[in-house]
């Protein structure tokens, strides 16, 4: 067994800007995927992956659940708070249906800054998944808490 290393960006509240977009990412939806999801969520409503089952219930086809489409914000969150940081909440409306063959995109942007204590403070994030066969399908809100730096006795830039 081999063991793998990650390093990530540590972001600090301080250095964070309003307007501001997080690194987001990109999902492809395909059955690899698809069976990932259910296997994983152990959700195996037919909805889900029987194609069928969902148009004879009126829909155009399968699609993620709820789980899904939850980790995926998740995922953009928590890489952007890194690992000193915290999500605090997460609020989302699953309006549109994500199906086989669409090319998600995960994406943020930064509203609102809260200077919680002199060692954290909020972020207050628009989060949203959009495809290009409908645009945003989830859109959402969170707050992510992240560490403040403060200048060290010799000037520099140190943790709190």
């Amino acid at each position: 067994m081999t063991s793998q290393t990650i390093i990530r960006t540590q972001h600090y509240w301080d250095e964070v800007t309003i307007d501001e977009e997080l690194p987001g990412f990109t999902l492809v939806l395909d059955w690899r995927r698809m069976a990932d999801q259910v296997s994983g969520s152990q959700d195996f409503y037919p909805v889900h992956h029987d194609p069928d089952f969902a148009t004879e219930a009126g829909h155009p086809g399968i699609f993620y659940n709820t789980g899904f489409t939850r980790a995926a914000l998740c995922r953009l969150l928590t890489d952007f708070a890194g690992d000193d940081g915290w999500l605090r909440m997460l609020d989302f409306q699953m309006r549109r249906m994500n199906h086989n063959g669409d090319v998600l995109q995960v994406r943020a942007r930064v509203t609102g800054k809260t200077e919680v204590s002199a060692e954290e403070g909020d972020v207050e994030v628009d989060v949203w998944i959009e495809n290009s066969r409908e645009g945003v399908t989830t859109p959402g809100k969170a707050i992510v808490r992240l560490a403040r730096k403060r200048h060290g006795p010799d000037g520099d830039r140190q943790r709190c």
